[in-house]
């Protein structure tokens, strides 16, 4: 049986967790400079299977408009050009032997608008998981309560702690989303 310190590290460690997944959600989205985390999410059908970018191709940035991308083996330039084509990034790849340029366009008002709508969306997605598991950590204090292995005054207390939790990570991911917007938004 779990004791509501082991209850609160758990609780932290998914809440942690679900921020990360923002984080790194955040870095997928295009702003107006090159930045090889773009790219990073990209899953390339390579040698019969889903495989990162990262395991068959370099990433750099020449310069801050520029990605290229680098295959390690000349047979999956095909596959990274189509996953690049089918993603939702809306660059053009120019091939060039076995280096792939992404020209990263200026973003235009409309565009940098519909990037903030994404942003917020995936916000909202961090912190329902945040949500979710408050609601699994005060589920799994109650039961300790129900075993009697807490009293009314423990299950209180533990319960405002994990509110605070709550409270404390869904901050950081508002904190997350302005600076992300902010970004998008900077001309």
């Amino acid at each position: 049986m779990s004791t509501p310190d082991e209850i609160f590290k758990q609780t932290e460690e998914r809440m942690r967790k679900a921020l990360e997944v923002t984080r790194n959600d955040y870095a997928g989205v295009r702003t107006g400079r090159a930045s090889t985390a773009l790219v990073d999410r990209l899953q390339v059908e390579a040698y019969g299977s889903p495989t990162p970018l990262k395991q068959v191709a370099t990433v750099s940035t020449p310069d801050a408009r520029t990605l290229q991308i680098t295959a390690f083996d000349r047979s999956t330039v095909g596959a990274i050009r189509k996953a690049i084509e089918t993603s939702d990034l809306g660059l053009t790849p120019n091939i060039d032997g076995s280096n792939i340029r992404l020209s990263i366009p200026p973003l235009n008002e409309e565009r940098r608008k519909d990037l903030v709508k994404i942003v917020h969306k995936k916000a909202e997605e961090g912190k329902i998981a945040i949500r979710n598991v408050r609601h699994k950590g005060i589920d799994e204090i109650k039961t300790l309560l129900k075993d009697h292995a807490i009293t009314e005054d423990e299950n209180k207390r533990a319960g405002e702690h994990v509110q605070k939790l709550t409270d404390r990570y869904i901050k950081e991911i508002d904190a997350l989303t302005a600076a992300k917007e902010k970004e998008i938004m900077e001309v």
